[in-house]
């Protein structure tokens, strides 16, 4: 793993909004009109999460994982999954090597040793491949042939997703749904912000992603953000949020204890990047619609009325406040 030299300066509240508006600057001046969606995935990757960015095609949501791991200088891999795609396509494999005096079996890494891992299309591979990720996601490490391989720090999966109705896709197990810290819903631009990407994006050159910000201080951030105390009326907004979710009509499955710990977690980082030290309910209510809509699993009932789980957390936020 990658360690914070301990001789280096330690970084401020205000070096942590400092840092966090210029990844965000950076970032949008490539990825046009979708400051919100660039906001979150840089909480979720200060907060040692993953993301699934959902939309249809043609958003940027690839561009913005490369522009991300641009801007961090950190290594970048893509995958494209595919339904013929191998879980060794993704974690390595032991391959054979025949030499004059030894022959033996030597690991091949597999693009998942790396900084960002882009898992383009995710929903588009099958179900065993896609569960070639748990591991890495969850442990940050991979298992092959029975033997244990650390992934270096950082390590993020930022995951794209084509919404299921379109042809072709696979649904994401909930075991893996449940490892990603948010999930980005990207929005089809308006008007305006079409004209300004159509400018920027057909002329004779486009901008280009540059380093903001180095690898040992991307760890700092994360180090910072974990740091961050929340108090006990915060934390007991948290439990009664997903206490909720269990408690809804309309939920068969609510939020797990991790989708607990991913509203805690982003609240902090929203709490930073707006240069504060403590966590507060706007920063809870901010963090609690990324971090759970992909953690419910709705009642048929409200699949068949068109409810989505955006609305149920709306009732279940209002329904958490009440009891404040």
């Amino acid at each position: 793993m990658t360690d914070v030299p301990p001789t280096t300066p330690r970084l401020t509240g205000g070096d942590f909004a400092t840092a966090f508006r210029r990844l965000v600057t950076a970032i949008s001046a490539v990825v046009v009109g979708q400051e919100r969606v660039v906001e979150e995935l840089i909480v979720a990757a200060l907060a040692r999460g993953h993301v699934l960015l959902e939309g249809v095609p043609g958003l940027g949501k690839t561009k913005l994982v490369r522009t991300f791991a641009d801007v961090c200088a950190l290594e970048y891999n893509r995958i494209q999954f595919t339904p013929d795609l191998m879980p060794a396509d993704v974690t390595g494999t032991n391959v054979f090597i025949e030499a004059r005096h030894e022959s033996r079996f030597e690991f091949q890494p597999g693009p998942v040793f790396t900084n960002v891992l882009l898992a383009d299309e995710i929903n588009r591979a099958t179900p065993k491949t896609q569960s070639a990720l748990l591991e890495a996601m969850q442990e940050r490490a991979v298992t092959v042939a029975g033997r244990r391989y650390a992934l270096d720090e950082p390590f993020v999966v930022l995951a794209t997703q084509n919404p299921l109705e379109m042809e072709g896709t696979y649904p994401l197990p909930e075991a893996q749904l449940d490892r990603f810290l948010f999930k980005v819903i990207t929005e089809r631009p308006d008007s305006a912000t079409l004209e300004r990407i159509l400018i920027i994006t057909t002329g004779s050159t486009e901008p280009q992603a540059h380093e903001v910000i180095a690898k040992a201080d991307l760890l700092r951030l994360q180090a910072m953000l974990r740091a961050v105390a929340v108090a006990e009326p915060a934390l007991r907004y948290v439990v009664r949020l997903v206490e909720a979710t269990h408690a809804h009509k309309l939920v068969r499955l609510g939020a797990s204890p991790r989708g607990a710990q991913a509203v805690t977690l982003a609240a902090k980082g929203f709490a930073l990047a707006a240069g504060r030290p403590n966590v507060e309910l706007a920063d809870l209510r901010r963090a609690a619609v990324p971090a759970l809509r992909h953690r419910l699993l709705l009642s048929f009932e409200a699949e068949v009325e068109g409810v989505t789980p955006d609305a149920v957390l709306e009732e279940v936020i209002a329904q958490a406040e009440m009891g404040s």
